[in-house]
């Protein structure tokens, strides 16, 4: 028997729309679903081969627990008996600093937080990492100090815009916005608007742009400051705009008067009046500007993101159609947590705060295990993700994670990770469980879609929810919970919302728990904790999504939220659940003054002191290294650490050393040779690609590689060449500015 199931992809932020064959519950086919309404029949080929994501050979069908050097099966309640056990022993002992959750990161599924929080909160910790801290922490804080909410993201509005500006963005390879190469062709080939691409390279995306920047590598904060200084010298900020809009202007004005960009970009290495005519048509055209990982984790990373946001205030992009824009939630992406409030958490050795809508940098977790602290970290909860390949310094985290007293991996694969856990809990796919993600990539309207089995789990794997769900129970965290509730989940679910309510009201303890309640209850009937937790967050959302709901026809009423739920469960494809009114962008800024704040204090002395003078003299390289490695390059090969087998990259050069002919000519390298990369954190060796793509005086290497697949490893694990100590102040690794060599393996 043989079925089409519309779904999603579960491999990048984008989600973008599939639909997959089954037959004999096993998944054969993939194709794009054209009536998904957000990717529109647009799927790139790591979605269409995601059958290879979805059978790993290094699959997991049952509880793991370590014993020596080897891993042994145990029952479902030994595992959790124990992971409990000595959790609780380990908070008791040492305290809840002792305890971290890592995880809520996954592309394709972000359920699993609101259940993995609970448990760190209900533990009394506030440490919770995931890879928002590993690429924006700078970029959310500053969200947080500007628009007054860390996941105020302020999106492109690309689809209104007149010129989009990509920074240190190859969105032809990493997307990053729905339909991302068709919406960039379509720029590039439209008289009437422009598309324009910084990054120091003719990467694939610059080389279809209108204009390319091609800054030096390392120079974006200066280039940035150099623009705002031109823009204010010329007269052309957008007086208006600020005066109505923007708080602090005057304070901060003087910082980039007098200042000498033309200096400046010479060492930026451009020309000066290509720069001019980029701020002439900034400060005369509708634009908005799409950053990625060339500013997020390139040198001065948080810094790259102020000066950023001040241009964009000062020509007046935010919050108006065409510019940058605070989309419509579902649920936000991560919480504001600020460093100011003295109940926030910062970490004990590195001192970082959870600048990353309430996320911590992964980068520091190595430091905060191996010190002798008597509350440094001994126990971490990893779930759907792979440090060990996915965060920087493979060489710390595989000693930091040796010292732990506890560490539990959930994950559907056996994965560098796990292999150093004492406890590995097996997971259903997304292709197996009820999930769906928050990313907020749509505007005005707001889309959503909730993924459903296609295919049947093996028998001991469980969802990561139900799996903190257990975990939970057997920690005490879930009052006695009356028969009358399990059997009003058995009927109509608004009915059973009311007993819920009614019980609630009688149950103190009840709120902090609600997740784990819903997944008793309704999402034991349901066999999802995921979609249980969904129809919660629906039946309780906020003010403002309902508003917004109501805006794409889901009319106002106590059962708005249930609605809603049926739509999901009746358009497998997803729908637009709310529409925001553009006209009221600027309500969503949640800042003192209710305007963008522009002066943040913490970084006047860094935005002062920028100039050319000072950048030439730090950015020469030691002899040692006088290279610079981009450590993450995106291209159509790689996928994170999601896609294991290598044979779905079969006939490709997948992960490859990539350097401009110029450099392997100078150090008499060919084409297609092994050759040795060195950095501070260590070596490795890999094949070489020579391609005049890449930058003179770059190295560029992808991420997701040196995964051990069938008992081999393929390709380098870019991580081990990149030191967790390389960072911004806020955590963000500088991943884009690696000082390194190359010479023959």
């Amino acid at each position: 028997m043989s079925q089409w199931h519309k779904t999603g992809c579960v491999l990048c932020a984008q989600n973008c729309g599939l639909e997959i064959l089954v037959e004999n519950n096993r998944m054969v086919k993939v194709k794009p679903d054209k009536s998904n309404l957000r990717s529109q029949g647009y799927a790139c080929r790591k979605g269409l081969n995601v059958i290879y994501h979805q059978y790993p050979k290094d699959r997991l069908t049952e509880p793991l627990k370590r014993t020596g050097d080897r891993f042994e099966p145990i029952s479902w309640d030994q595992a959790i008996d124990e992971i409990a056990e000595k959790m609780k022993g380990l908070v008791e002992t040492h305290g809840p600093r002792s305890f971290a959750y890592m995880g809520a990161s996954a592309q394709g599924g972000h359920f699993e937080g609101a259940f993995g929080l609970s448990i760190l909160r209900a533990m009394g910790s506030q440490y919770f990492y995931n890879s928002g801290g590993q690429e924006f922490s700078g970029s959310w804080w500053l969200f947080g100090r500007m628009l007054g909410k860390q996941y105020n993201i302020a999106m492109p509005d690309d689809h209104a815009t007149e010129m989009l500006v990509g920074w240190g963005w190859n969105g032809m390879e990493s997307h990053q916005m729905p339909q991302a190469p068709k919406v960039l062709k379509g720029f590039s080939k439209d008289p009437d608007r422009l598309l324009v691409i910084i990054d120091p390279r003719k990467s694939e995306t610059a080389s279809i742009a209108n204009i390319h920047l091609p800054v030096r590598p390392g120079t974006d904060a200066l280039l940035i400051k150099s623009m705002i200084s031109i823009i204010i010298d010329k007269q052309w900020e957008n007086s208006e705009y600020i005066a109505d809009h923007v708080e602090g202007w005057d304070t901060i004005r003087p910082w980039f008067q007098h200042f000498d960009a033309k200096a400046a970009i010479n060492v930026c290495e451009l020309d000066y009046e290509q720069v001019v005519e980029l701020c002439r048509l900034m400060t005369t055209k509708r634009w908005c500007m799409h950053p990625d990982l060339g500013i997020y984790m390139g040198r001065k990373s948080t810094l790259n993101s102020y000066l950023m946001n001040i241009l964009g205030a000062i020509c007046g992009i935010f919050c108006l159609s065409g510019g940058n824009v605070i989309p419509g939630m579902v649920m936000p992406m991560g919480y504001h947590a600020d460093e100011r409030d003295p109940k926030t958490w910062r970490t004990i050795m590195t001192n970082m705060p959870p600048a990353s809508a309430g996320s911590f940098p992964p980068a520091v977790m190595p430091e905060e295990i191996l010190n002798d602290h008597s509350e440094r970290l001994r126990a971490v909860f990893v779930s759907a993700c792979n440090p060990l390949r996915s965060y920087p310094d493979t060489t710390a985290y595989e000693e930091a994670f040796a010292k732990l007293d506890l560490l539990v991996v959930n994950d559907i694969v056996m994965s560098e990770t796990a292999r150093l856990a004492h406890y590995v809990l097996p997971c259903r796919t997304y292709y197996e469980s009820w999930d769906g993600t928050f990313f907020p990539w749509t505007f005005p309207k707001v889309f959503f879609q909730m993924r459903r089995p296609i295919v049947s789990p093996p028998e001991k794997c469980l969802e990561a929810s139900q799996i903190f769900t257990l975990i939970a129970d057997k920690l005490g965290l879930i009052p006695e919970i009356p028969k009358s509730l399990y059997e009003a989940a058995k009927g109509d679910r608004l009915s059973f919302g009311a007993k819920l309510m009614e019980w609630a009201a009688t149950e103190p303890k009840s709120l902090a728990a609600m997740p784990f309640v819903m997944a008793k209850t309704i999402g034991k009937e349901w066999d999802s904790a995921a979609l249980a937790a969904l129809w919660g967050v629906l039946m309780t959302a906020p003010k403002t999504f309902r508003k917004n709901a109501a805006r794409i026809g889901f009319e106002p009423g106590m059962d708005q939220g249930d609605r809603i739920f049926q739509a999901l469960l009746d358009q497998p494809e997803g729908l637009w659940v709310g529409e925001v009114d553009p006209d009221e962008n600027f309500k969503a800024i949640k800042t003192p003054s209710g305007k963008i704040e522009v002066y943040v204090p913490e970084l006047e002395a860094d935005t002062k002191s920028l100039d050319a003078a000072s950048e030439a003299k730090d950015l020469q390289l030691p002899d040692e290294f006088p290279l610079i490695l981009n450590a993450g390059r995106h291209t159509k090969y790689n996928i994170n650490t999601l896609m294991r087998n290598p044979e779905w990259n079969k006939g490709k050069r997948a992960c490859t050393v990539s350097i401009n002919p110029a450099d392997t000519e100078s150090m008499k390298l060919s084409d297609g040779q092994q050759v040795k990369v060195s950095t501070e954190a260590g070596s490795d060796v890999g094949e070489l690609q020579v391609s005049d793509q890449i930058r003179k005086g770059t190295v560029l290497i992808p991420h997701g590689f040196g995964l051990i697949y069938d008992g081999s490893v393929y390709g380098i694990n870019v991580n081990r060449l990149t030191k967790n100590t390389h960072r911004d102040p806020l955590g963000t690794p500088l991943h884009r500015f690696v000082p390194c060599r190359v010479e023959a393996g």
